[in-house]
C-alpha cells in the first residue's frame, strides 16, 4: 500500500517589513496548496530578519506568545488552504523566557502542537543563545491529519541522535524549519563544502531512519552589526526520500516554492530490509547519556 504526501516548502527572503515577509510566507502557502500540498514547511523565524546576528535587549520586542499573532495568520492560512501549516515563531513564554518555536497549525485552523528548539548555536553571526532558552518538551512528533511529524529546527539537523529519537517515538518524516548560509568571507571552496556537509547529513538522517526529510532554508543577504559581513542564506531548500534520495531542491539565489512528493508507507518496506532499529544495541550506547569527560578521545589512556 502506497500512502502519498505531497510536501511544499516556502523560501523567501526577509526584510524589515514584517507584514511583507508574512504576505510571502502566506503567498507560498497559496502556491503550495494549488500545486497540491497538503503539508507546507515553511523557514525558519521567517517573519523577521534574522535578528540573531545582534546582542540587542530591544529585539527581544519581536517575541509573541503562542498562541499570538503570528500562529494566528498561520491557522486562517491553513483553514483556507486546507493545508498542515508548520511556522516558526520567536515565542515570549514568560518575562525573560523566550524560545525558538515551530508551531504546527492543523488543517482546520487548529494549534496541533509546538516544538521549542533543543540545541541552541551560539557562534559568530548565529548568537541565538543571547535570545533563546533550550526547549524542554523533548523529540516527541506531532500527530496531524497527515501524518506523525518530527518537527525540529536548524541547528538539531545536525545532530543524530535528535533525528534517532523522533523516529523511535513514531515520526513518519523530519522537518526542519531552517536558517542557515553563508560567511561571505569564505572562499567558494569552503562555502560549497559547508552546504554539501548540511545537506549530507541531513540526507544521513533519512537513510539511518528510513524517513523522508525536509528541510527549508532561508534565501537573500542579511546585513550584520558595524563591522560585520552579515549572512548570505543559501536557500537549497530540500526534499529528501527515506534511502536519503533527493526529490526536490530550490536554488540558492531567490524565492521559491518547492514541492514533492513523499509515500510514507516505505518507511516500513525499507526497515524490514534495511534492519537498523532491528540491529540497534541500545544496552551498549550508554555512554551517550552522559557529558563530555576528560579522556574520553583516549588522550587519558595514551599518557598512562
Amino acid at each position: 500500500m502506497a500512502r502519498p504526501l505531497t510536501l511544499g516548502l516556502v523560501q523567501h527572503a526577509c526584510g524589515e517589513d514584517r507584514a511583507a515577509n508574512l504576505r510571502a510566507s502566506l503567498e507560498g502557502i497559496a502556491e503550495a496548496a494549488a500545486r497540491g500540498a497538503r503539508l507546507v514547511l515553511l523557514q525558519e523565524l521567517h517573519a523577521s530578519r534574522y535578528f540573531c546576528q545582534f546582542e540587542d535587549p530591544a529585539l527581544f520586542d519581536l517575541a509573541e506568545p503562542v498562541p499570538g499573532p503570528t500562529t494566528e495568520v498561520l491557522a486562517e492560512a491553513a483553514r483556507r488552504h486546507g493545508v498542515v501549516v508548520v511556522g516558526s515563531v520567536f515565542e515570549r513564554r514568560a518575562p525573560g523566557l523566550h524560545h525558538n518555536t515551530a508551531v504546527v497549525l492543523e488543517a482546520d485552523g487548529r494549534l496541533a502542537g509546538r516544538y521549542r528548539k533543543m540545541h541552541i548555536p551560539h557562534d559568530p553571526g548565529y548568537r541565538e543563545k543571547y535570545f533563546f532558552a533550550p526547549g524542554d518538551q523533548g523529540f516527541r512528533p506531532i500527530t496531524t491529519s497527515v501524518g506523525r511529524l518530527g518537527v525540529m529546527v536548524c541547528w538539531d539537523q545536525w545532530f543524530p541522535e535528535a533525528a534517532r529519537l523522533m523516529a523511535l517515538a513514531g515520526a513518519e518524516l523530519l522537518l526542519y524549519p531552517t536558517a542557515i548560509g553563508w560567511d561571505p568571507r569564505d572562499d567558494a571552496a569552503e562555502q560549497a563544502r559547508q552546504r554539501e556537509a548540511w545537506q549530507t547529513v541531513q540526507r544521513g538522517h533519512a537513510v539511518a531512519n528510513a524517513l523522508p526529510v525536509a528541510a527549508c532554508n532561508r534565501v537573500g543577504h542579511e546585513p550584520g552589526p558595524p563591522g560585520e559581513p552579515g549572512i548570505r542564506f543559501w536557500g537549497t531548500s530540500f526534499v529528501a526520500g527515506p534511502q536519503g534520495e533527493l526529490l526536490a531542491q530550490a536554488g540558492s539565489e531567490g524565492p521559491e516554492v518547492l514541492t514533492a512528493e513523499v509515500d510514507l508507507d516505505r518507511s516500513e518496506t525499507l526497515r524490514r530490509v534495511w534492519t537498523f532499529f532491528r540491529d540497534r544495541r541500545p544496552e551498549a550506547y550508554g555512554d551517550l547519556c552522559r557529558p563530555w569527560r576528560e579522556g574520553d578521545d583516549g588522550t587519558a589512556d595514551a599518557q598512562e
